[in-house]
């Protein structure tokens, strides 16, 4: 079988997955889907990790003028900021045309932490882009992802190919539900990370010092001290204008990240915020979105006890 970027049009939307045991069969299914749609006059994003993105690059020189191609190594290494300023972007720029896309946001290289933000983001593209015309392909490399993750690609994608195969997915549902079973609890905050409760917007003043400080003694550069202090000024102005209660800001260093946690009594309850650029005229509802754009990965958690955004810095 050979797949084309109109393989189904049942819906507006056409959000596959494809699951590849070799080089060959990566090359064959992505180039055909590429192909077919530069056919049809779509514009094309080819957003794949480093290795496969030079792989691409070789097999599609003929038309490499008409594609976009970005490291989603580089693009996507936090997975939250892929919909908002990468496939949306990509969408906007191209409103009066349909987009394809060859999107490989998960990779036997991510690590552990980061999964389940790539399997949250995976979930929430089916209503992100329910009513936009575009086809979207997602590689897995099913010779070297675990069994998990190869069952979360039947549950976040509506097609599934595998072996020239591509048949309906028996195990894919309701979004949302997919995307709130892996709301997962985050790790405990360690009992020797700095902390620093607030409550008001007089506190604001007193947690950008308090970040500032302790990112500087962690060793976070510069650029990357102004981001995070950024993000969290965002996050606790939320916590300030939308709870009745303050909450609590902490931090401490791993091997290779600098990490921010922001707790507070809040519940969140729409799972796109964060994806969605609110309209340019709108007042607030930026702080998610400014997180997911200024820091390495964003791990979120909500329960109706609160709320946790937990925010990854790679250290230098």
């Amino acid at each position: 079988m050979t797949l084309t970027a109109a393989a189904v049009d049942a819906a507006v939307l056409d959000h596959s997955g494809l699951l590849y045991h070799d080089q060959h069969e990566y090359l064959h299914f992505t180039t055909a889907f590429v192909r077919s749609a530069l056919a049809t006059g779509d514009a094309v994003l080819v957003a794949v990790p480093g290795p496969n993105l030079a792989l691409l690059r070789d097999a599609l020189a003929d038309v490499s003028a008409q594609v976009r191609f970005t490291d989603m190594a580089v693009a996507g290494r936090n997975p939250g900021r892929i919909i908002p300023g990468l496939l949306l972007s990509f969408s906007t720029e191209h409103a009066a045309r349909r987009i394809t896309v060859v999107s490989e946001s998960v990779w036997p290289g991510r690590c552990p932490v980061e999964y389940p933000a790539c399997a949250m983001h995976e979930a929430l593209i089916n209503p992100v882009f329910r009513m936009r015309n575009a086809a979207m392909l997602c590689p897995y490399d099913a010779a070297n992802l675990d069994s998990g993750r190869l069952h979360d690609a039947w549950r976040t994608h509506p097609a599934v190919t595998e072996r020239g195969d591509r048949r309906p997915s028996p195990r894919y549902g309701d979004p949302f539900l997919t995307a709130a079973a892996v709301n997962l609890p985050l790790p405990p905050v360690p009992s020797t990370a700095a902390g620093l409760s607030y409550a008001g917007m007089s506190s604001l003043t007193r947690v950008r010092r308090f970040v500032t400080a302790h990112a500087t003694a962690g060793g976070l550069g510069d650029v990357a001290i102004d981001d995070l202090v950024i993000a969290v000024n965002e996050l606790v102005d939320n916590t300030i204008e939308h709870t009745d209660g303050g909450g609590r800001v902490s931090i401490w260093t791993e091997p290779g990240r600098l990490i921010c946690q922001v707790s507070d009594s809040g519940v969140l309850t729409d799972p796109l915020a964060g994806r969605i650029p609110p309209p340019g005229d709108a007042e607030g509802g930026r702080g998610l979105l400014l997180a997911h754009q200024l820091c390495d990965l964003v791990r979120i958690h909500t329960a109706a006890e609160g709320t946790s955004v937990r925010l990854h810095a790679n250290l230098p």
